[in-house]
């Protein structure tokens, strides 16, 4: 092999082992805000004061406002959490995202609604925090 070759071989060999040893590695669990974890994914028709839900259920009627409360623990200066609602077909009903900067517990709301009635049929909402699903719930409009 000549000598240039191998002196480029031996730079690239280094250079490879340089930056994997600078990067950092993917958190457990997916890529989540440093300290903060969605612990709680609720659905309901109403909400109390703190957000939470008021009368937890998965069985909506079509002319329903369906709320969900996350709840998420622990302290970042920013996270971002969003929820998508789909129908049963894949079809995406609605996204939604919200900036948070939690420090210790916190609950976030969202919510759906539709003057004309939504379908009858199967539904889900998928939260994620920082891209990365955090917790989803099965819900239907009977």
């Amino acid at each position: 092999m000549p000598v240039r070759t191998r002196a480029l071989a031996v730079f690239v060999i280094v250079m490879n082992l340089a930056l994997a040893a600078c990067s950092k590695p993917a958190p457990a669990g997916g890529a989540t805000a440093p300290g903060v974890r969605v612990t709680e994914v609720d659905l309901g028709r109403s909400l109390n004061a703190d957000k939470t839900i008021g009368d937890n259920t998965d069985s909506f009627r079509p002319a329903d406002t369906i709320y969900a409360s996350v709840v998420t623990e622990g302290s970042a200066s920013n996270a971002t959490l969003k929820a998508r609602w789909t129908y049963q077909d894949g079809q995406t009903v609605d996204e939604s995202v919200r900036t948070i900067a939690p420090a210790g517990k916190a609950t976030t709301e969202f919510h759906i609604s539709k003057p004309d009635g939504f379908p009858t049929g199967k539904y889900k909402v998928e939260v994620s925090l920082d891209g990365a699903t955090a917790g989803t719930k099965d819900f239907e409009v009977k």
